[in-house]
């Protein structure tokens, strides 16, 4: 397994004269053989069984696989947790090497957005709604790095979690809109044996606020069996979701939406493709969750 930036863990703050790490990945994206089928799985790190699943995929649909991590600063507000954001380098790298990881690529912010940097890179229409109304910062730095992995990288295909159902919703319009050659493999969410969807920021939660946080997908699921019973209203999908919430947590938003474009359910009854989305803070840690209601005839 090649890793580039192995040197440059520990100086993030040193000023350097040259971007390193963008040439180095420039030489090894021109050795690839061009029919090669390419695949990126970008992260910021912190890996887990989401993650793994990711690289999974990657592994069976590709000829190479690259990895990133870069926990990327442009997506994170003034006192949000960029700081504390969970790093496991070490840990990670064992476990793409386990995987069969071909390339590691670790980023840093000193050559990524260099002194004069003033390029930005928006998809408002499907940004405003959801997490965006929290987070209006958010889905445009996650749009500029993952457009500048792609320029870099090229890659055939890039895997993405369906955990964040809103990221992959926008990055799709993204890469439609400005005609990037790169396939979105969509990876369905993954959860831990009691029903918590995996996150890297799960390990910052107290054994009491994990316990609280568990009301997250009790929610969603209470939604889906209702859906399943053959209820359609809105409103009693929703105040179902309310009952399993523990009330210790803080709800940001609960919502049923369009999946494809995320827009809200209106009218009293759902159709169409439905997607549940949540979002609450369990103690001072912001978790996301969300559930796809299976049309049923």
């Amino acid at each position: 397994m090649q890793i580039i930036g192995a040197d440059q863990r520990e100086s993030e703050k040193t000023p350097s004269p040259s971007a390193g790490i963008v040439t180095e990945l420039r030489k090894w994206r021109k050795s690839q053989d061009s029919d090669k089928v390419i695949g990126l799985v970008p992260t910021m790190g912190a890996l887990h069984e989401g993650h793994l699943s990711l690289i999974r995929q990657a592994r069976r649909e590709c000829d190479v696989v690259a990895l990133t991590i870069f926990v990327n600063p442009t997506q994170f507000a003034p006192g949000e947790d960029l700081d504390s954001y969970p790093r496991t380098l070490d840990t990670d790298l064992q476990l793409a090497q386990k995987e069969g990881v071909d390339l590691v690529w670790l980023g840093n912010s000193r050559d990524l957005y260099p002194t004069g940097f003033a390029t930005r890179v928006e998809v408002p229409a499907l940004s405003d709604r959801l997490c965006g109304k929290s987070r209006p910062h958010h889905f445009g730095g996650v749009c500029l790095i993952v457009l500048k992995l792609f320029q870099l990288f090229q890659p055939t295909k890039a895997f993405f979690g369906e955990k964040d159902l809103q990221q992959v919703t926008i990055i799709e319009r993204m890469v439609a809109d400005l005609h990037v050659e790169t396939e979105i493999v969509r990876c369905p969410l993954v959860r831990e044996d009691d029903g918590l969807a995996l996150s890297s920021r799960n390990v910052r939660l107290t054994p009491e606020d994990r316990q609280r946080a568990l009301s997250l997908s009790k929610a969603l699921f209470a939604i889906e069996a209702s859906w399943r019973g053959g209820e359609r209203k809105v409103q009693t999908l929703v105040e179902g979701a309310f009952e399993a919430l523990d009330p210790g947590m803080e709800l940001e938003y609960l919502e049923l939406v369009d999946r494809n474009d995320l827009s809200p359910i209106e009218g009293e009854e759902a159709t169409g493709d439905v997607a549940v989305c949540v979002a609450a803070r369990a103690g001072d840690v912001r978790l996301i969750d969300n559930i796809t209601l299976e049309f049923l005839s």
